[in-house]
């Protein structure tokens, strides 16, 4: 049995230890704002924050999640109001959307360490989340306003 919290919510999962936590989440607790991707970690759709670190949730078995700390996109802020989703907001950040997600868990990671990140840190944090409309600039400038940095 794997016992975790996703959400500030404890869970316990008594299925495969090795499915990957991406499926539990989107299919289990039907949480479908993370993202199934590449399924091997490289695309970052799947990003999750797993004791307040990006984590590709897609490669990482429930076994591994066990006395963690998981939160999804639905968790970050009850009301959508993270400094990072109101600046992607204000940015308008998201072109199809898909990926988005993925990139605001990896932003937030980013800022929990890195409050006032600099462009060399916001590009080796987000490089591993691919966005396939290309919003990479938006994006970049919505982490500095997050970050207080500039204005919107």
């Amino acid at each position: 049995m794997v016992k975790l919290r996703i959400n500030g919510v404890n869970r316990q999962f008594d299925g495969d230890p090795d499915m990957p936590l991406l499926w539990y989440v989107r299919d289990n607790l039907e949480m479908t704002g993370t993202k199934y991707g590449c399924g091997m970690g490289l695309c970052g759709a799947c990003t999750v924050l797993v004791d307040g670190k990006a984590t590709r949730s897609c490669v990482t078995p429930m076994k591994a999640a066990a006395g963690k700390k998981i939160t999804t996109i639905e968790g970050l802020h009850p009301k959508g109001e993270h400094p990072v989703q109101t600046a992607w907001r204000e940015c308008a950040v998201a072109q199809c959307g898909y990926c988005q997600s993925g990139q605001i868990m990896q932003a937030a990671s980013l800022l929990s360490e890195k409050p006032k990140p600099t462009d060399k840190d916001i590009d080796d944090a987000m490089q591993g989340n691919i966005c396939r409309c290309g919003t990479y600039q938006r994006i970049r400038k919505a982490i500095h306003v997050a970050a207080g940095q500039v204005k919107a």
